[in-house]
């Protein structure tokens, strides 16, 4: 009977999961399905199940538009973005980790800057940079991504750094390191899980910006958010062009997810418990 009863538990326990997996992978698989037929089976309705795959959808994209231009601007800037806020806020974490009783003050700061929504910031950098005679530059968008950024960086760092034992850095300084080559040669090494899940979400997050993207780019900086924005036409949704683009600006981040899986798993965990 318990043996019956687990089973049955194990059974329900996998639809439930099989369910929940479909439900967010059937409109990724339907977007699929959509870049690969023609633009007219596209707007069918109800669709044809039996459509003719093609390539030409992705061929589009690239020949009628520049969309290997924007798709190196989003790689480009979202990289150096994410470089940037990792290097910085690695350091200003590890700072803020080591001293106990400032930390409480500075994280209830640093979460008090987030809860400004980030719309009221577009038109005030939009006036700094379009003055400063940086727009339509990586530059600006790099700077106005950091502004958002670097404070959840820091954030989600410092919980993973106060999980590695100070007396670590005490053992290090009774060796003879300084203070530098201990942070370098082994915190970061320790706090490398956390390290790369937090670039993974950085990453994600300038690669997805849409509304800075829209007010301080032009043609030369454009992003694949922006360029996807604009295959909205006078004359309607170019659905199979936008379902193909959409799966192009999906791959990166799933290439991504897959090489860095087993720091990504480990970062989920690493400042949970101490």
């Amino acid at each position: 009977m318990y043996k019956k009863n687990s089973l049955l538990m194990l059974s329900l326990i996998y639809i439930s999961l099989t369910l929940a997996t479909l439900f967010f992978l059937l409109p990724l698989i339907w977007i699929f399905r959509t870049s690969l037929i023609t633009k007219v089976q596209a707007y069918q309705i109800p669709p044809t199940w039996n459509a003719s795959l093609t390539l030409d959808n992705y061929f589009s994209i690239f020949r009628n538009n520049p969309f290997g231009h924007y798709f190196i601007n989003s790689f480009g800037i979202a990289l150096i973005t994410t470089i940037v806020a990792i290097l910085i806020g690695a350091m200003a974490a590890y700072w803020i980790a080591r001293r106990p009783g400032e930390s409480g003050r500075i994280k209830v700061s640093i979460l008090t800057s987030q809860m400004i929504p980030p719309v009221v910031m577009v038109i005030p950098l939009s006036l700094l940079i379009k003055n400063a005679g940086i727009d339509d530059t990586w530059f600006a968008l790099i700077m106005a991504y950091l502004t958002f950024n670097l404070p959840y960086v820091i954030w989600i760092l410092i919980s993973f750094f106060e999980s590695i034992p100070q007396e670590l850095d005490e053992a290090c300084e009774i060796d003879g390191c300084t203070t530098t080559r201990a942070y370098f040669s082994v915190i970061l090494p320790l706090a490398a899980p956390g390290i790369m899940a937090t670039a993974v979400y950085s990453f994600i997050v300038a690669w997805n910006e849409f509304m800075f993207a829209l007010n301080l780019t032009g043609l030369k900086t454009r992003t694949l958010p922006v360029a996807m924005a604009n295959l909205e036409t006078q004359q309607g949704v170019m659905i199979a062009e936008l379902c193909a683009s959409t799966i192009v600006a999906i791959l990166p981040v799933v290439v991504l997810s897959v090489f860095i899986k087993k720091y990504l798993v480990n970062g989920l965990t690493f400042g949970s418990v101490k």
